[in-house]
């Protein structure tokens, strides 16, 4: 049977009112949304360094610059450049990061000539099938929009310091490389996720797609203090730690350590040779941190390692409150010594 000719008529004219209330709402916050270029150095197969060139995006949430992104975007970068909407290029650094959770948050140099500021919303009022919007930039297309759904809410077992649980918003909206650090927004132009990873077979995007919850982002990187280090690294337990014939019961294995970072700076070396351990890549040859403050890094205590980097007062229980200046243990070559990690801010 046929639909009705007012019937067909009004679905064509809910369908023109919707996409004209997207694509209002896509003019109204793409302004807001950011596309971040970085060069890395990587290890090559050879034991020489390269330069490696990413991209990722991100939100301005502030008049002072700082701008939201996801960690692996960010993390191991000596260079950082943000593209505005107008084609204005400004530098940036990494002020804080928690990896574990896939957020950062990073800092203009200084303020472009226009800019607009996105609102963050409160991830937890978000209910499963409401509708959403991403922007960012997949496979080098900057400010490219996708369409979607909330499709659940994830939360990760794995804690952050602080000791709070990782959450994830789950999407149908597409990401793919490129979207990473890209925000969220809902249907009133409010930031509530940061694009993180997927879920992939074919290496594109399957209808799998997660972004870590803007209350999540205020936790750890914009009103907490997840300091970035310029350390990329392995936790080593009893096990890896006997199989590599570390002589202690646990600690971090320095993997790489940025170029003028905190970390750089301390003195801290990465490795140079690249191995398979317990099914992971690792970079082996680099210093290992086995106590921080004289607290050993063992499995128990890996987890307290950047509430006290990052001056979290009830875990670490007032020891390190506002305190800039960390004594680290490391083991080199077979002998302990000792090091110190400064932070200006």
């Amino acid at each position: 049977m046929k639909k009705p000719v007012i019937t067909i008529f009004l679905n064509l004219f809910l369908f023109t009112v919707h996409s004209q209330s997207i694509a209002e709402l896509y003019k109204r916050v793409n302004p807001s949304v950011v596309t971040i270029l970085t060069e890395s150095k990587v290890l090559k197969e050879d034991h020489e360094m390269a330069t490696d060139e990413g991209i990722g995006s991100g939100v301005i949430i502030s008049g002072d610059g700082e701008i939201l992104t996801a960690a692996h975007v960010v993390n191991d970068a000596e260079k950082i450049t943000v593209r505005f909407f107008n084609g204005e290029e400004i530098p940036a650094k990494v002020i804080r990061s928690a990896p574990m959770a896939d957020l950062a948050l990073i800092v203009l140099s200084w303020m472009p000539k226009k800019y607009t500021v996105a609102q963050l919303g409160d991830s937890d009022k978000v209910s499963v099938g409401e509708q959403i919007i991403i922007v960012g930039a997949p496979y080098g297309l900057e400010h490219s929009l996708s369409v979607g759904h909330i499709s659940g809410r994830k939360e990760q077992k794995t804690r952050t310091s602080g000791f709070t649980l990782n959450e994830f918003f789950q999407t149908d909206a597409s990401i793919n490389q490129g979207n990473s650090g890209g925000p969220m927004f809902n249907l009133k132009g409010e930031v509530i996720g940061i694009s993180s990873y997927i879920i992939t077979e074919s290496g594109g995007f399957q209808g799998l797609g997660f972004a870590a919850t803007t209350n999540l982002a205020k936790k750890v990187v914009v009103d907490g203090n997840r300091r970035w280090t310029g350390i990329n690294g392995f936790f080593l337990d009893d096990k890896t730690a006997w199989i590599l014939n570390v002589p202690i019961r646990g600690g971090l294995l320095v993997e790489s350590v940025v170029r003028f970072s905190p970390a750089y700076y301390a003195g801290l070396k990465g490795g140079f040779e690249k191995t398979i351990l317990d099914r992971q890549d690792i970079i082996l040859g680099g210093d290992v941190i086995v106590s921080v403050n004289g607290l050993p890094l063992t499995r128990k205590a890996f987890e307290q390692l950047n509430q006290v980097i990052s001056q979290t007062t009830e875990e670490a229980h007032g020891r390190f409150l506002n305190q800039k200046s960390f004594k680290l243990k490391i083991l080199r070559g077979g002998k302990i010594e000792e090091l110190t990690l400064e932070f200006k801010e």
